[in-house]
């Protein structure tokens, strides 16, 4: 009987195997770390790889088409405008794409404001929340019900007091630490409430691995928040064990409102089943601002994967420099050698990463990818003031992308995401100005000295990077 029940093992063994094959085809990669996590883990590994890998199609059901934005932007008098105002083939190959992969039109008459502490982010969010006539539509990942938290919130409650409409949506994992005295105390203020993909049963196996990573704030319909920042007070520097906070937030006002305004709303009604399109979501806007914007929401919603393609043709349409701030550095083969081979063609490539890590198994991975990178000539920098989690990609001085997704797979594939592609050379100037600050409190890795780094490093390196595809 032995024999037998190892028999079944074996062919339960092949089957789990062979479902890996069929279902991850399109990326060797990915699929050679789940075949390594089955072999490691039999039987608890398949019950992962289902738990991790479910099916997308249940996302799609919340998207506006494109015919739908147009028309609402356009009954808003925001006329979405096509490449063809742009003066340049690579911002109109850029503004193409996104609006055939993201259903992303590119959008005129913004002004944006940059913000990189907490301290400027969350002065000029109240200011902006305690200004709302119509509505405030509020979006995080993690939201803390600590000091900042608790500001917010009290805000939250007296805007709805005065009439103002107030919706609340966070994320089921990021935000799982809220109670529901904090929901009830919301609720009966009179602020709609909603949980993005609960961690609760029956949903919780489909749920899991699908989380939503965007921070969007949406006010009256005319001013919008979107970058790195969630609420809490560690993102104020405010938290001692955690130490300085460095992060990258816009502020936007304009046509591009509008698009994260979609955004939210299909968010929303995806949590919640309630569809707003009404007019007074989408006002009329200013024309006399200038400044040209994409807003591009990524996720499993979609065919395409907008967020990996914007990156990838960042990358390849550089002539003179590159400038790249993320946590976490994953990159999958295309857009790694898209570095490599800018580097090698003399372009000046610079990546900003962490050097104080908050989370250790994605910090030994993206170490991995480092010795490839310098041998190509790329300028690597692991920042030492404190915690990197700032989210931007910097182009010839021209195109600035900022936003949610961190330069790694799980952004690429797995969470939703969204990003501002600013076409403003004054605004990305902004932005390399703080990437030049950056600099000066990081240390520059040298590539003679990590080749000579210890065994017991690489070993971490190594093994971390097994799992970079899942990860």
């Amino acid at each position: 009987m032995l024999w037998v029940g190892g028999g079944v093992a074996v062919l339960l063994a092949i089957m789990e195997v062979g479902i890996v094959l069929f279902r991850e085809n399109r990326d060797p990669a990915r699929t050679m770390a789940w075949i390594l996590i089955l072999a490691l883990l039999p039987g608890v590994g398949f019950f992962i790889y289902v738990l991790f890998s479910a099916q997308r199609a249940r996302f799609r059901d919340k998207h506006f088409n494109l015919a739908t934005l147009e028309e609402i932007a356009g009954a808003a008098g925001a006329r979405p405008e096509r490449e063809e105002q742009l003066s340049e083939e690579e911002g109109k190959k850029l503004a193409r794409l996104l609006l055939n992969s993201a259903l992303a039109p590119l959008t005129e008459a913004n002004s944006v404001k940059v913000y990189q502490t907490g301290q400027e982010k969350f002065k000029h969010l109240l200011e902006a929340l305690a200004g709302a006539k119509h509505h405030i539509h509020l979006e995080y990942y993690i939201f803390r019900d600590d000091v900042i938290g608790g500001q917010i919130k009290n805000l939250l409650l007296q805007k709805c007091s005065q009439g103002v409409e107030v919706r609340f949506l966070v994320d089921g994992m990021g935000s799982h630490a809220l109670s529901r005295a904090f929901f009830a105390e919301l609720k009966a203020g009179g602020v709609k409430t909603g949980v993005f993909a609960p961690l609760r049963l029956p949903g919780l196996l489909r749920n899991l691995n699908f989380r939503n990573h965007r921070k969007i704030v949406v006010i009256d319909g005319r001013v919008g928040f979107i970058g790195g920042f969630n609420v809490g007070d560690e993102y104020l520097s405010a938290r001692p064990e955690v130490g300085f906070w460095r992060d990258t937030h816009l502020e936007l006002r304009g046509r591009s409102v509008h698009f994260l305004q979609a955004a939210f709303l299909n968010d929303w009604h995806f949590a919640t089943r309630e569809r707003l399109t009404a007019e007074p979501y989408f006002p009329r806007v200013d024309q006399a601002k200038q400044a040209r914007v994409q807003i591009i929401a990524s996720g499993p919603d979609q065919d395409w994967r907008p967020s990996l393609q914007l990156f990838f043709t960042l990358l390849t349409g550089a002539r003179e420099k590159i400038y790249i701030e993320t946590p976490y550095f994953i990159p999958d083969a295309g857009t790694m050698m898209a570095l490599e081979a800018a580097a090698l063609s003399g372009i000046d490539v610079r990546l900003m990463t962490q050097g104080v890590p908050d989370h250790k198994i994605t910090f030994w991975a993206s170490r991995s990818y480092f010795a490839d990178l310098l041998r190509a000539g790329v300028k690597i920098y692991a920042y030492k003031k404190g915690i990197l989690h700032s989210k931007a990609v910097l182009v010839d001085g021209k195109y600035g992308m900022v936003g949610s997704t961190n330069f790694d797979i799980r952004s690429f594939e797995l969470d939703f995401e969204i990003n501002a592609l600013i076409y403003e050379r004054k605004v990305v100037a902004r932005l390399e100005d703080g990437f030049a600050r950056d600099v000066q409190d990081a240390e520059a890795i040298n590539p003679e000295v990590f080749e000579q780094r210890r065994l017991g490093e690489r070993l971490r390196e190594a093994a971390a990077k097994l799992l970079a595809p899942v990860l």
